[in-house]
């Protein structure tokens, strides 16, 4: 069997009015009929913030869905690089987080009412939990004070000032406890997905219940860059191993969202709408699952209970010099 000439012919086929089918495939539907593209930039503080990135990446690339949260610091940068675009509010589709200090009924909404006020927006297009878990010092029960913060959710979400609402690295376990407490399901999920952390139950169990899964961390923290068949592929169909590997999220209905501040990588990073993965090439790539996690929960117990401050690795000089641009 020739792997590399069916990949030739799909990809051929698959340019056919290219343009149209890349506007098309740059979005998915949420359950509540709410949009989301298909890919996004994330901004968390790991490696710094780029705000010359971010300008370039909805300037120049044509992304519109920018992920960030309360705890990565980056919300007001953010604000800046939109403003210095002079893009359309209803264009963009902003996701932030609660980090887990801030659940609780009322909480919830302080926290929700400083997020809109550092990104300068009046509603929010996303907001998930971003985890499952709350302080050590809170005093109520975990899973009550999570509920608490669902219906908070939920209550912001009727007032028209959320567009979808979601959770970030929840288990099914997770959902499903949650849903005791609340009215409406999470209409997304956002976890960690690659191929070597490839949670197909999760997945199922998310695709049942019209929770739309959301991946970050689609290179693997840069490991699957360099496997060797990773490589082959991308050298077979001419695209970079990260364009193949955040192919590979796309043709599992996974929208995702790359990090990068280096500009050629954010414009690698959304140039995957012009080929397809053939059959083999996914079955290789779905092989590598090793149930390996970069982000794992026991590794952010420590930081919750610091309550260490916003983005408190970022550069504290960047708000000045973005001030003073």
């Amino acid at each position: 069997m020739d792997n590399n000439n069916n990949g030739d012919n799909n990809n051929e086929s698959f340019k056919t009015n290219q343009q149209q089918q890349q506007q098309q495939q740059q979005k998915i539907t949420l359950s509540n009929g709410v949009t989301m593209p298909m890919i996004g930039l994330g901004t968390s503080h790991s490696g710094g913030y780029s705000h010359s990135c971010v300008v370039y990446a909805l300037k120049q690339c044509g992304y519109r869905l920018i992920d960030t949260a309360k705890r990565y610091g980056t919300e007001e940068f953010i604000s800046y690089a939109i403003k210095e675009c002079n893009i359309d509010r209803n264009e963009l589709f902003l996701t932030t987080k609660l980090w887990p200090i801030d659940c609780g009924f009322e909480s919830t909404k302080q926290a929700f009412r400083g997020s809109l006020r550092r990104l300068g927006i009046d509603y929010l297009d996303l907001f998930l939990i971003h985890y499952p878990e709350v302080s050590s010092n809170c005093c109520n029960d975990k899973w009550q004070t999570l509920g608490d913060t669902w219906r908070a959710f939920e209550c912001l979400y009727d007032e028209g000032l959320i567009r979808a609402i979601g959770v970030s690295n929840y288990q099914i376990d997770d959902i499903e406890k949650q849903n005791e407490y609340g009215s409406m399901k999470p209409l997304v999920n956002q976890i960690e997905f690659h191929p070597y952390h490839y949670p197909k139950d999760v997945v199922e169990y998310c695709c049942d219940n019209q929770i739309q899964i959301q991946g970050y961390c689609p290179l693997g923290m840069g490991n699957l860059i360099n496997e060797e068949q990773v490589q082959n592929i991308a050298k077979s169909i001419g695209k970079t191993a990260a364009q193949v590997l955040i192919r590979w999220s796309l043709q599992h209905n996974v929208p995702t969202i790359p990090k990068s501040t280096k500009s050629e990588r954010v414009k690698e990073n959304i140039s995957v709408f012009d080929f397809q993965l053939n059959d083999e090439q996914m079955k290789i790539l779905d092989s590598f699952d090793k149930e390996i996690k970069y982000q794992d929960i026991s590794t952010i117990r420590e930081k919750i209970d610091q309550n260490l401050p916003d983005g408190y690795k970022l550069d504290k000089n960047l708000r000045e010099r973005l001030l003073e641009s």
